[in-house]
């Protein structure tokens, strides 16, 4: 029998950890086909200023959910009592309530947001895109008792059902208005629809509202930290598009979203990957504990990093050629776009499997560090970057951004044993090659994207 159909089998941890990885990874390069597929056909619908225009939507939506994180995800994947019905009750009701008031939020934003952006139609997008907040709050916590065990295959595919659904709600209305508001419209449905499904579904106990003091107390305690610390990371997810939706036309805004669409599918699945297995992985297996979890980590951290790697590559390489086949000529310079921004995310991708480290230890505090840090280097390297050179410019400051991180990344993984030198040195050279190379080839490309999009202003 095959050693990967075995290594699957069983309930051990390294079963559930192949098995979650393997289901991650399937469902998201399943979304991500999806979505692809959905892209296709929206761009010949839709114009491309309705894709920039749902690119702010997007920017408020989930700045919002980052803004208010009160890390309930975590704290069950990490606390001892994650599998507590008490605990889980203080968790959903915590969750509930920020549903609630995120909705409520992002109605009061709306008119603000349309006035800075010079966009009227925010004002009515923002409240109805914010009823996907709601939703979302409304889900029971059998989904973090799934991540927790990494028992994914179901939720998974309750994932597929969910946003299939959605998709489908986007073209139909797309091909019928038109309209932008095809595209909100999929999310509640999206949203809807996955609330129904994990309720009834997924197995374990139904959520209910109640306050357990000490739980309630544990949650806040954690929480704090990793709320500042995804209020920091909304800078580092969405900063980009906040920034430079200042500095470029709405139809320019949207060429970077297909570009970033496609590029940031490899790094965004070694995150998933990593987010959904690392914390139990950690928690179970410190690495400083003994020299032999540190080598089943070092095994786990080069397979991940090279399969992202190797995404990346044909990113980088097929980049230009991809988006010709893929799209019709008024997104051409989408291409060059996808390039940058693919090269750009290899100093991140060297250190993506560091920062669980410090959540699986319940070191909230010091994440929060790394993240304020990495979105304060994030928004300088954005914003200066744009100011001398536009959007190549923006996009070369988040390269260096990603380099001038990577200190304090490893003195937060050498406090909890994570850090593997060996590792990074065989991936940033292997990475400062496939850049340079890359560079090299589309450096016309790179010009006429200089002159398309010009500098500041």
């Amino acid at each position: 029998m095959s050693p990967v159909i075995t290594g699957l089998r069983g309930d051990g941890l390294l079963a559930r950890v192949m098995r979650g990885s393997a289901w991650t990874a399937l469902g998201y390069g399943a979304s991500q086909a999806m979505r692809l597929a959905s892209n296709l056909i929206l761009t010949r619908l839709l114009f491309p200023e309705a894709f920039g225009l749902m690119a702010l939507v997007t920017v408020f939506i989930v700045g919002l959910t980052m803004f208010s994180d009160m890390g309930t995800h975590p704290s069950i994947l990490r606390h001892p009592r994650g599998d507590d019905p008490a605990f889980l009750d203080t968790a959903y009701t915590i969750q509930v309530l920020r549903g609630v008031v995120l909705w409520l939020a992002s109605a009061a934003i709306a008119y603000p947001a349309a006035l800075f952006y010079g966009q009227p139609e925010l004002m009515w997008l923002l409240p109805v895109a914010g009823l996907s907040l709601l939703l979302h709050g409304l889900e029971p916590t059998k989904v973090d008792t799934a991540a927790r065990h990494l028992r994914l295959g179901r939720l998974t595919a309750l994932d597929l059902i969910s946003q299939a659904t959605g998709i489908v709600t986007m073209v139909v209305l797309a091909w019928a208005t038109e309209s932008v508001w095809a595209l909100v419209a999929g999310w509640i449905v999206s949203a809807l629809v996955r609330l129904v499904l994990v309720t009834v579904f997924l197995p374990g106990p139904k959520s209910r509202m109640r306050w357990e003091h000490q739980a309630g107390r544990d949650l806040m305690h954690f929480g704090f930290w990793l709320f500042l610390s995804t209020a920091c990371g909304f800078l580092v997810a969405q900063g980009d598009k906040a920034i430079l939706g200042k500095y470029l036309t709405l139809e320019q805004l949207g060429l970077y979203n297909i570009g970033f669409f496609l590029a940031s599918f490899p790094l965004l699945l070694g995150q998933t990957i990593g987010s959904k297995i690392l914390i139990p992985l950690y928690r179970e297996r410190p690495p400083a504990a003994s020299a032999e979890n540190f080598a089943k980590i070092r095994r786990m951290r080069f397979a991940l990093t090279g399969a992202v790697f190797a995404l990346l590559s044909v990113m980088i390489f097929a980049g230009e050629a991809l988006v010709d086949l893929l799209y019709d000529p008024r997104y051409s310079a989408a291409g060059a776009i996808l390039v940058l921004i693919a090269a750009a995310q290899i100093p991140v991708v060297i250190g993506m499997t560091y920062d669980q480290s410090a959540l699986a230890a319940g070191d909230s505090r010091n994440y929060f560090g790394l993240t304020a840090a990495r979105a304060l280097c994030l928004v300088a390297g954005l914003i200066l970057g744009a100011e001398w050179m536009g959007l190549v410019g923006a996009l070369a400051g988040q390269a260096l951004a990603g380099i001038a991180i990577y200190p304090m990344l490893i003195w937060l993984a050498r406090r909890h044993g994570a850090w593997d030198a060996l590792h990074d040195a065989v991936f940033a050279a292997l990475g400062l090659g496939i850049a340079a190379l890359a560079l090299f080839i589309d450096r016309s490309a790179i010009l006429d994207l200089l002159t398309l999009f010009g500098g500041a202003g």
